[in-house]
């Protein structure tokens, strides 16, 4: 049986199918709490092998670091989840990889690891789009209330909006 929210997010996934390819935009995930769950979302839809190049899922900060380029400095000077690691995750998301456009997703979703500065439900998300030489990259904060799928799934919600919004 489909969980609460998957229709949601396979109409968002349909409706960047529709639109990636005609703008001949390639996209790469960078995720962290969503652990994949974007990636698995894009690739329910038939056929996108043709828009979606390739995804991560850097849990640790040790994968932030080797996979997706971000520095160690960043991460303890900002704490993996803060919005200079999201950018940095949705920048080497294009840098390595062959997409022009990316997301990028790092949070807390619970129900432990919260702190009253970033509590439970603490996720920034960061867009990033090649153009030309240079690299748009927009972020936002959220503050997602429920348990932990419920964080994941509405994290994985905004990320596709994001998306089709730039």
């Amino acid at each position: 049986m489909p969980a609460p929210g998957d229709a949601a997010l396979l109409e968002l996934a349909r409706r960047l199918a529709g639109r990636l390819p005609e703008q001949g935009q390639l996209l790469a995930t960078a995720e962290s709490c969503t652990g994949g769950l974007i990636a698995k979302c894009l690739t329910d839809v038939p056929g996108s092998s043709a828009w979606f190049e390739r995804g991560w899922v850097t849990y640790s900060d040790r994968a932030k670091r080797q996979e997706l380029g971000v520095a160690a400095g960043l991460i303890k000077q900002h704490g993996a989840v803060s919005e200079r690691v999201a950018r940095a995750m949705a920048r080497g998301a294009l840098q390595f990889s062959l997409a022009s456009v990316s997301v990028a997703v790092t949070g807390i979703a619970g129900p432990d690891g919260g702190t009253p500065e970033k509590p439970v439900g603490t996720v920034w998300i960061a867009w990033a789009r090649r153009e030309g030489v240079h690299t748009r990259v927009e972020s936002r904060r959220f503050l997602f209330s429920g348990d932990r799928d419920a964080v994941r799934r509405q994290s994985a919600e905004e990320a596709l909006k994001g998306l089709l919004e730039a």
